[in-house]
């Protein structure tokens, strides 16, 4: 079967499809494996005593603190940093997982550079960052535009269900005196806004005057 936009009934971009619920189901499955990932690191960092999180957290305007914007991400300033970051992380990434794997790993790439640099040249030279929150904003920025790029409404519906669980939290991408990165937020959510553009699925006539959807940058 096939819709006026060029899309079937097998395209797991077509909400509602069994295709769609098979991607689903497995980009959450692929997320929920990420976590306990992430408990191993803080079990290891914890139990050893080596303090990754102020090794390889990002230093704003240092050059030895530069490489925690590849490492950041990964590490968290305890449990409880842990544990807040987790279901917003599997939540936003199953959603944005499921739209394909190559664009989310370049996605996160660039969510990564863009929140950790910004990070780097706006934060605190006295503070050391850490955590995915960062990529939990720029997720969240990937649903939020690839709603109005791509004209998805479902992606719409999902940044509508996160705002009504998580709404709060966007008030981290504002500067505050408390003890979190504003910084990483907001450079996350950019981050995503600038991916969701970047690796954005576009309508193209098909052979038959159907729509059909392709991407716009070539990954390889």
């Amino acid at each position: 079967m096939t819709w006026r936009d060029g899309s079937t009934s097998d395209d797991p971009q077509r909400f509602g499809t069994e295709a769609f619920y098979a991607a689903l189901g497995r980009a959450f499955v692929a997320m929920c494996a990420v976590v306990p990932v992430l408990f191993l690191i803080e079990a290891l960092d914890v139990g050893l005593h080596v303090n990754l999180d102020v090794t390889a957290g990002i230093i704003p305007h240092r050059i030895q603190g530069l490489d925690g914007v590849f490492f950041s991400p990964f590490l968290h300033a305890d449990f409880n940093h842990l544990y807040s970051n987790s279901i917003p992380l599997i939540l936003l990434g199953t959603f944005v997982l499921a739209a394909g794997t190559r664009r989310f790993l370049w996605s996160t790439l660039v969510i990564i550079l863009v929140s950790g640099l910004g990070v780097w040249f706006t934060g605190s030279p006295n503070s050391v960052v850490v955590g995915a929150s960062g990529v939990i904003f720029g997720y969240l920025g990937i649903l939020l535009t690839r709603g109005v790029v791509e004209r998805s409404w479902w992606n719409l519906a999902v940044v509508l269900l996160v705002g009504l669980l998580y709404g709060w939290q966007l008030l981290g991408i504002l500067p505050t005196d408390e003890l979190i990165s504003w910084q990483g937020h907001l450079f996350g959510l950019l981050g995503g806004v600038a991916a969701a553009i970047l690796f954005r699925r576009r309508r193209a006539d098909g052979p038959a005057g159907a729509r059909s959807e392709s991407p716009t940058v070539t990954l390889p």
